[in-house]
């Protein structure tokens, strides 16, 4: 597998494409934890209106537990403190469930928040890598495999603009055809580099071979 091209320039490119992505997503997850930590900040409310209610309930539970050995009086003064703890109660729970919204809507904020950059720059970052990779990696075998750079001519008559042949030869066919190595070669550079690969040191072609 061939991650990264031979020509420097554009290898260049792509570890800095790279380090890029890297520090995107450090920067995202970064600004999603100060979102979730600032979304938080709202669950205080919550926290002390919780607090309150345990506070609340355990001064009635109190009272009414001190009052329960009172002669006479006993149980139905205690009654009414242990009643009202109950509203103590029903204050903790939504202080609680206050609290646990808050922290719902934070975790979703910061998904959002990292996720939505995170996917836009990363999936076209990926698919780019992805492609280059798939195409060098088989290109390489070719090269490594043999280097008959006839097939990468044959690939840049067939892709690459006028222009750029024309500026390679007048009569780049011909060339082929007339197993011209240097043609052949310059020819073969043109795909090449698309792929982010080098000719090889020698590659004569099989074609001068024949011939």
């Amino acid at each position: 597998m061939k991650l990264y091209s031979d020509i420097p320039a554009r290898r260049l490119v792509q570890v800095a494409a790279d380090v890029g992505i890297v520090l995107w997503v450090t920067l995202w997850v970064r600004v999603a934890g100060r979102v979730h930590d600032t979304t938080m900040e709202l669950a205080q409310p919550g926290r002390d209106l919780a607090g309150a209610g345990s506070s609340f309930r355990g001064t009635m539970t109190s009272a009414g537990d001190g009052v329960d050995d009172l002669p006479l009086l006993g149980d139905r003064v205690a009654t009414p403190f242990r009643s009202a703890s109950g509203v103590g109660t029903e204050i903790e729970q939504a202080g609680t469930a206050l609290v646990s919204a808050v922290e719902q809507l934070s975790l979703l904020l910061a998904l959002t928040t990292a996720v939505v950059p995170i996917l836009i720059v990363g999936l076209f970052w990926f698919a780019l890598r992805l492609r280059f990779v798939r195409r060098a990696s088989a290109a390489q075998r070719f090269i490594d495999a043999a280097p008959d750079l006839d097939l990468f001519a044959l690939r840049a008559m067939a892709k690459q603009p006028m222009p750029r042949l024309a500026g390679v030869c007048d009569d780049p066919a011909g060339a082929w055809r007339r197993g011209d190595d240097e043609i052949i070669r310059e020819l073969a550079l043109l795909e090449l580099r698309e792929v982010g690969l080098r000719t090889p040191a020698a590659a004569p072609s099989p074609l001068a071979e024949r011939g």
